[in-house]
């Protein structure tokens, strides 16, 4: 596929631009990675021309790169942008815009990325201004790419679809969620459908449960405006975290193309079991951090509303009913002000089906566990069961542990990653609309039933792992959370 001529950035002063996209970019940039062809066009409120913004870029990228940041690759980097301000509901503005786009260019002009690094609230706006503007460019293949979230529950997600249909066709449309980025995520593929070793036991025969886990350190921060409206099971579990199981359920795509992949995805998100509203808290649990050791309660920060029922961390359990997971309980887990940042995967193997050891000193043996860490590094290992040497017959865990890149290796960002499939249009990482919907769906009756209940929600001190209550969703006494690497 021809790839675009033109990258322009709505919401180009905004945090989500200065702290991930212009930074991946620059990355990109500095390491050949983008086409010559490329130029890009920042857009904002507001009345700058080319040389403020510039400006504005170079006060605003050595923070954010730190060491990484060269003078005169950012002279280099800064040469590719200018600049146009736009109002989001102004048509002028936008004729302004196409102005830009139809300026002279050397090299063949294929298509215009639009990446809308707006609130959720315009998105509606802008696709319906640069439609009349002539800007869709279904013929030519123009591309818009929104950030999550996708709506607000699945009604709302369901009238956004329809909205962005009715000016873009589905394949224009790049449904970002950087979860699916990290390198993790995608070494997962590799690590279940690329070796012999693994892939015959990942199933319910030899799989007690599976856990993922998305651990936050730091608390709301400034964002009581976007997450006191919004809450853990909409702005982690709908999205990160369906993603992430979805990936760990699916079976073998039958080749690795974006629709193949996502057929599997979509496939295991319909098979979960849907959760009764009556049900609803024997499956899920919400909560809140109150004051503790690492700060204070989430009712004491600025901007949260003083009896605010939004949930800070959500504990969830969910079945796959399909031949290679029933009966496997899928736990889920996010959630704010927790003693770590961590991201992973845990994988808790059934116990060997003949306790050999009974009659030794070995009253009991630990499972073996397949852990898949996305951050803070970007590992995998495997703990199994060995003697410890001596004449007791007694065991100790022997970890067999492996990092996906080698030293000195710098990673490849998200949205570094991201950025260069929406350039070279490819999908394969990027969320189709069905995924978004039956993501919903699996959330919705927790979602409607937490809506009702407006007078308890569990707490959990600042800094520890979540509520002691979440340990009621297991579903044996020897399961528990797993918190270490």
């Amino acid at each position: 596929m021809i790839g675009p001529c033109h990258f322009v950035i709505f919401g180009a002063t905004g945090d989500l631009s200065v702290n991930k996209l212009l930074p991946a970019l620059y990355y990109l940039q500095r390491e050949g990675r983008l086409p010559e062809s490329l130029a890009f066009i920042a857009v904002s409120r507001r009345p700058w021309d080319t040389a403020q913004w510039q400006a504005f870029m170079r006060e605003q990228l050595p923070e954010r790169l730190g060491e990484d940041f060269d003078e005169q690759n950012f002279r280099r980097f800064s040469r590719l942008f200018s600049y146009v301000q736009v109002v989001h509901d102004c048509p002028a503005h936008y004729g302004e815009l196409k102005l830009e786009l139809a300026k002279p260019r050397e090299g063949v002009c294929a298509n215009v990325v639009f990446y809308l690094a707006v609130a959720p609230a315009d998105f509606t706006v802008v696709v319906s201004q640069l439609d009349g503007a002539g800007l869709s460019g279904r013929l030519f293949g123009n591309r818009v790419v929104v950030e999550k979230p996708f709506g607000y529950d699945l009604d709302t997600s369901l009238q956004l679809n329809h909205h962005l249909h009715q000016h873009f066709e589905e394949e224009q449309i790049y449904r970002i969620d950087h979860y699916l980025g990290k390198e993790t995520v995608q070494n997962l593929l590799v690590f279940r459908f690329a070796n012999s070793l693994v892939e015959p036991i990942w199933n319910r025969n030899y799989i007690d449960h599976v856990q993922i886990t998305v651990a936050e350190t730091r608390g709301i921060g400034a964002r009581a405006g976007y997450f006191d409206h919004t809450g853990a099971l909409r702005d982690m579990v709908q999205n990160h975290m369906m993603q992430l199981l979805s990936v760990v359920a699916m079976e073998p795509p039958a080749q690795l193309d974006a629709d193949a992949l996502r057929d599997e995805k979509v496939k295991v998100l319909r098979s979960i079991r849907p959760i009764p509203k009556h049900a609803v808290n024997q499956f899920a649990l919400r909560a809140q951090y109150g004051a503790g050791d690492s700060g204070p309660g989430y009712r004491d920060e600025a901007g949260v509303t003083a009896n605010s029922m939004t949930e800070t961390y959500v504990a969830a359990k969910f079945y796959i009913d399909n031949w290679r997971w029933s009966g496997v309980p899928f736990y889920l887990r996010t959630g704010k002000q927790l003693p770590h940042d961590r991201s992973m995967v845990s994988l808790r193997l059934k116990h060997p089906p003949q306790q050999l050891f009974r009659e030794t000193t070995m009253e009991h043996v630990e499972p073996n566990w397949i852990v898949l860490s996305l951050q803070p590094e970007e590992s995998m290992h495997i703990e199994l069961q060995a003697k410890v040497p001596g004449l007791d017959m007694r065991t100790r865990t022997l970890p067999l542990r492996a990092s996906f890149r080698s030293d000195g290796e710098r990673p490849l960002g998200a949205y570094e990653a991201l950025l260069l499939d929406v350039i070279e249009g490819d999908h394969s990482l990027f969320i189709r609309f069905d995924e978004v919907e039956w993501s919903w769906r699996v959330v919705d009756p927790i979602l409607r039933t937490w809506s009702r209940e407006t007078d308890y929600i569990h707490s959990y001190p600042a800094g520890s792992w979540g509520p002691e209550a979440a340990s009621r969703l297991f579903d044996s006494d020897d399961q528990r959370w797993r918190n270490d690497l």
